[in-house]
């Protein structure tokens, strides 16, 4: 009976949200330390001093501490003051990775000083056996928390299956 209540109250915490389009979500078992050194390898780059951009080609994959995002293309804006990256654009079918947690989307928006990564276009993450999807999602890397919104639909298992 407890097992039922609690499946109960879950569903209408989840269906609530459903309901607002807005679902709040933890994304990752990690927290990423957005000042750590990004790693990113591609099969071509073609940088442009004077726009102080860079565009990584084909099989992209960009490491920050634990996470991982992938795209066959990504748009890299430098600061032209500091030469640092200020952010990255992924576009083509980017995946996220961040421990057990993984995401799926169109693009990818990631703003290196907040740790905040945007991803929009059919975005579905999965979490061990759950999976939601929605219109876009907002992921803090700091915090390790998600905010997804845009018809956000999950399907809700008991724990017996």
């Amino acid at each position: 009976m407890l097992r039922v209540l609690i499946a109960c109250v879950g569903f209408l915490t989840v269906a609530s949200a459903s309901l607002a389009q807005e679902t709040r979500v933890s994304f990752g078992s990690l927290q990423v330390d957005p000042t750590l050194p990004v790693e990113v390898t591609a099969d071509a780059l073609n940088v442009d001093q004077e726009t102080g951009e860079a565009v990584f080609d084909g099989n992209v994959l960009i490491a920050q501490g634990d996470m991982r995002l992938s795209a066959p293309r990504v748009l890299v804006v430098y600061n032209t003051e500091t030469s640092a990256i200020a952010r990255m654009e992924a576009t083509g079918g980017v995946t996220l990775v961040n421990g057990p947690d993984a995401a799926e989307s169109e693009r990818a928006d990631y703003t290196i000083d907040s740790g905040v990564i945007v991803m929009t276009g059919n975005v579905l993450l999965t979490q061990g056996p759950s999976a939601l999807t929605s219109d876009k999602m907002t992921v803090n890397l700091s915090t390790g928390s998600a905010q997804m919104v845009g018809r956000v639909k999950t399907i809700l298992r008991s724990g017996d299956q």
